[in-house]
């Protein structure tokens, strides 16, 4: 299942210093989990820069800001990126406790496996039971990405297993190629965002809602309207007795 065509472009730039006279665009947070050498850090800098880097040294969790425009909205958003030390079916349960931090963080999850990676398959299962462990209300969005595919040749996950999956957890899938297309990358982010987008407008309609103005007592404004008759009475009893 394909995220919905993105129409808007993506503008990105550095997020400026905030000041009293600036108004502060939404703040979208998102985190990608997954195993190890499956292209995380290569689809979030591929997103923010079109460039495709194949190569990193295994990172201990890099934060990234952007200033972005998604069809006209101003959006503040923040990546984290995540180790990816849970390739081992022992460490995994260790290993996802230790992203519980990001997890509540984070608004909005990318899943991420390789296809040529039987097990980062097998991780993304648990990495989304944690997720709803966190935010038990599920509406925290999660897409499924299947990084690699441009890799046949090396396929250990065929695409109906990666369906079915995310039919099961209730969630979005794509397979795509972080080195070879940067539009996928592009839509899977952008989806994201604009699903994190939606959770806040439908929390802040439900605030303004809950913010029902307060009748006024009858029985106060009676008590009112009495307390100005005594005052005026008082003042005007020294005058009649003069």
């Amino acid at each position: 299942m394909r995220p919905p065509t993105m129409s808007g472009h993506f503008l990105l730039a550095p997020i400026p210093e905030s000041s009293s006279d600036y108004l502060l665009p939404k703040d979208i947070k998102l985190a990608v989990l997954g195993a190890g050498r499956v292209g995380k850090s290569a689809m979030i800098v591929r997103f923010l820069t079109k460039r495709f880097i194949g190569d990193y040294e295994p990172n201990t969790g890099k934060l990234y800001s952007r200033l972005v425009y998604v069809e006209g909205d101003q959006l503040s958003l923040q990546i984290q990126d995540t180790p990816g030390g849970i390739q081992a079916q022992d460490n995994l349960s260790q290993t996802v406790d230790s992203l519980s931090k990001c997890v509540q963080w984070a608004e909005g999850f990318l899943l991420v496996y390789s296809i040529t990676d039987y097990e980062s398959y097998q991780s993304i299962r648990p990495l989304y039971q944690n997720i709803r462990k966190v935010h038990p209300d599920g509406k925290a969005p999660v897409i499924i990405v299947g990084n690699k595919a441009d890799l046949l040749h090396g396929r250990q996950v065929q695409t109906q297993d990666g369906l079915q999956l995310a039919n099961e957890l209730g969630s979005l899938f794509l397979e795509i190629s972080t080195s070879e297309n940067y539009e996928d990358v592009c839509d899977v982010f952008q989806h994201l965002c604009k699903e994190v987008s939606k959770l806040h407008s439908l929390s802040g309609e439900r605030r303004r809602a809950s913010i029902i103005p307060r009748p006024r007592s009858p029985n106060m404004q009676d008590l009112k309207r009495r307390f100005r008759q005594a005052l005026s009475s008082k003042v005007k009893a020294p005058s009649a007795l003069g």
